[in-house]
């Protein structure tokens, strides 16, 4: 009994986590949930899904225009690709980005107007539509003995996706997708060096989702994890790290400042990682998310703490959005790390700059997106949401995505 109670309150803890940023009530997660379990499933027909799975771009976008312009809603749109979504590959890499899209979009939807939405949501079915797609893998009956989570490692270690894939469906059923999520975590965790942090990341939110839609088959989630942790040889949980003393919110600061130091990939993945970790943190006990910290911490090894320095005149008054956008259109970053600065002191403030840049990536983007363009946004308005009052991390995090994107954009 004390398991069950723990494992609810766990579930209701990380759903509340989620959204705490973007000041939603329980009442309002509830209502939204009951509007959008009534709308899933409803607007895509199978001639937008024949399109996205032919990777037809052209047909998808004007089917895509149509449905919104005869009324559809362009978040119910999204809801509806869950299944599919989760088969979209990004070759050359074997990390599932797109399906840790799908769930990132969640967050960052709420930032937006009701009419601001479609363009977001544009820009990600028609990724969806140019990328090349995982095999449907059927889908398999759980099986009447019982699985321990070493039979999954094992089959992982075998690289052999389907039965990986049943033996996670059947440990889904007899343990509860909480449980799962927990020790696909921790298996993940051993493996951050080898994934660039992916082997947490893109698992935390294809998880989040799947556990938040239930409404919504596991499996087709399911086959993708068990597609990528058998590419990556993801098959041994590591042993948890002990320290006696949790680390003190003064070291996670000097960690975290490591983190959103420095503008290349590497460095925005120490980010991302703790982005995810963070999303996923009620899943584990203190002792399991303190050895997740340890884990993270080994992975960004001896990089060096940084402090962005501010060299544009900083704007303390209100901005317009096309004032912002002029100047993230020339995408450099210290201007636009410049306006923000005036913008971070207030809830208020950090959801209008939320939404700047959400629609400042919408407007300024033309196609081929990186995938990290979106992860990293998420992870980025998350340190500012968290660590608004700690200015040096939270310019750091906006200079080390706006460099980011800008170098990748131009």
């Amino acid at each position: 009994m004390e398991q069950m109670n723990r494992r609810e309150f766990i579930k209701k803890s990380a759903r509340y986590t989620a959204y705490a940023a973007f000041g939603m009530t329980a009442p309002a997660i509830f209502k939204r949930d009951a509007v959008a379990n009534k709308q899933v499933g409803m607007i895509v027909t199978d001639d937008l899904l024949e399109a996205l799975e032919a990777s037809d771009v052209a047909r998808v976008s004007k089917l895509l225009r149509r449905k919104i312009s005869e009324g559809g809603e362009a978040w119910e749109i999204h809801l509806s690709l869950f299944p599919m979504v989760q088969r979209v590959l990004n070759p050359p890499f074997i990390n599932p980005h797109l399906p840790k899209m799908h769930g990132i979009f969640r967050e960052l939807v709420p930032y937006l107007g009701k009419n601001e939405i479609p363009a977001l949501i544009n820009l990600e079915v028609i990724e969806y539509a140019r990328r090349p797609k995982l095999k449907e893998l059927p889908k398999a009956k759980p099986l009447n003995s019982s699985v321990s989570f070493s039979d999954v490692e094992a089959a992982i270690s075998d690289q052999d996706w389907e039965k990986t894939t049943v033996l996670m469906a059947t440990f889904h059923v007899q343990e509860g997708g909480l449980e799962l999520a927990r020790r696909l975590l921790l298996l993940g965790s051993g493996y951050l060096d080898q994934s660039l942090g992916h082997s947490i990341s893109c698992t935390a939110f294809i998880l989040l989702e799947m556990l938040e839609r239930v409404d919504q088959d596991p499996w087709p989630a399911l086959a993708t994890l068990g597609d990528y942790f058998c590419k990556g040889l993801f098959h041994t949980t590591p042993v948890l790290r002990k320290s006696k003393v949790f680390p003190s919110d003064e070291v996670l600061k000097h960690h975290l400042l490591r983190a959103t130091s420095g503008s290349g990939i590497v460095d925005l993945h120490h980010t991302i990682t703790l982005y995810a970790m963070e999303r996923t943190r009620e899943f584990f006990s203190k002792e399991e998310y303190n050895h997740m910290l340890e884990m993270w911490i080994a992975f960004m090894e001896d990089k060096k703490a940084e402090r962005i320095a501010v060299d544009s005149p900083r704007l303390d008054t209100p901005v317009s959005y096309p004032r912002f956008y002029e100047t993230f259109s020339r995408l450099e970053a210290q201007p636009t790390v410049a306006i923000a600065t005036g913008m971070i002191g207030s809830p208020k403030g950090r959801r209008q700059l939320g939404r700047f840049l959400i629609k400042s990536l919408c407007d300024k983007y033309q196609g081929n997106y990186n995938p990290h363009y979106l992860t990293g946004l998420g992870s980025t308005l998350w340190v500012v949401d968290r660590y608004w009052d700690q200015e040096p991390i939270a310019l750091n995090a906006l200079f080390q995505y706006l460099s980011f994107f800008s170098e990748g954009i131009r």
